[in-house]
């Protein structure tokens, strides 16, 4: 509502002609008001929806689970994941509705996968099927690389990326209800949560790798020399040293051999070194029981 001050007495006339402006000067209020009771965020040209057509959520990032902002980012060409060029592959189990299909991308160009991982996924020509292992042969198959898909019948029970054949980014897992069931994240093989250190600032030499899965060191460990070559190979089972540890001089040679068992839990398992070498490879030295 619009109110009127005066300073000195106005004549009936002159408020006769007044009193529309008044009653004018007040419906545009209101309706003013109206106008933005009905815009969302009554800000103009910022926030505001299209109602002639559904809105988009924002979509996330797979890998830095970030965003993704419209506009800002160049289209990448189809089925080109991180650079590479991929052709895209489906394996297919049972011959029902309830089959399992699997949709993944493989690299075009031989690749190999990224250093030190434990597990690389591949697909295999003659098997026609994915596979996991230590170690990749490029004569039998193609890496991973891309997003993965995994249907049985209509439900999505999983969904990943991998990166020239290891697990990257974000890993879901869900019932045939849709209900979710796992949830891991990977970057480039290793667990999200893996420690990693550096000798330079400018993190290219790496020195230490430390697996860590919710929150418990697991998996394969590594710590390198200055130049590269590796110092200390081994695995961690629940936090604790299982089986065969390796040390290596600086030239690649093998130092020392220490075993843990291959139960970490045995109390009767002690652990003792099996081999030594000098930095020449001559053995100096071999325990009791294995001569």
């Amino acid at each position: 509502m619009v109110i009127a001050i005066f300073s000195r007495p106005i004549c009936v006339q002159k408020q006769l002609h007044v009193l529309p402006v008044l009653m004018l000067v007040s419906f545009m209020g209101l309706a003013q008001d109206e106008k933005q009771k009905d815009e969302p965020f009554g800000v103009e040209g910022q926030f505001t929806f299209e109602t002639d057509r559904p809105y988009k959520l924002l979509e996330l990032d797979a890998v830095t689970e970030e965003p993704i902002v419209v506009g800002k980012k160049k289209k990448t060409p189809r089925n080109v994941f991180y650079g590479l060029k991929t052709r895209r592959l489906y394996t297919r189990r049972g011959k029902t509705a309830a089959a399992t299909v699997e949709i993944f991308h493989g690299l075009k160009t031989q690749d190999a996968p990224p250093p030190f991982v434990k597990e690389v996924y591949w697909y295999d020509f003659k098997r026609k099927e994915i596979r996991r292992s230590e170690k990749f042969d490029p004569t039998k198959g193609i890496l991973l690389h891309g997003p993965y898909r995994k249907m049985q019948g209509e439900a999505l029970i999983e969904e990943g990326i991998y990166f020239k054949g290891a697990r990257h980014g974000r890993w879901m897992k869900y019932t045939r209800d849709g209900l979710l069931e796992d949830k891991e994240k990977y970057y480039k093989g290793w667990p999200k949560e893996s420690l990693v250190s550096y000798y330079d600032a400018e993190r290219k030499k790496v020195k230490e790798l430390i697996p860590v899965e919710y929150g418990e060191r697991e998996g394969n460990y590594y710590l390198f020399h200055e130049n590269g070559t590796v110092a200390v190979q081994g695995e961690f089972k629940q936090n604790k040293r299982a089986g065969d540890w390796f040390e290596n001089f600086p030239n690649g040679r093998r130092k020392k051999i220490i075993s843990y068992g291959a139960n970490p839990f045995d109390r009767k398992n002690r652990p003792f070194t099996k081999r030594e070498w000098d930095e020449n490879g001559r053995e100096t030295y071999v325990a009791p029981q294995l001569r």
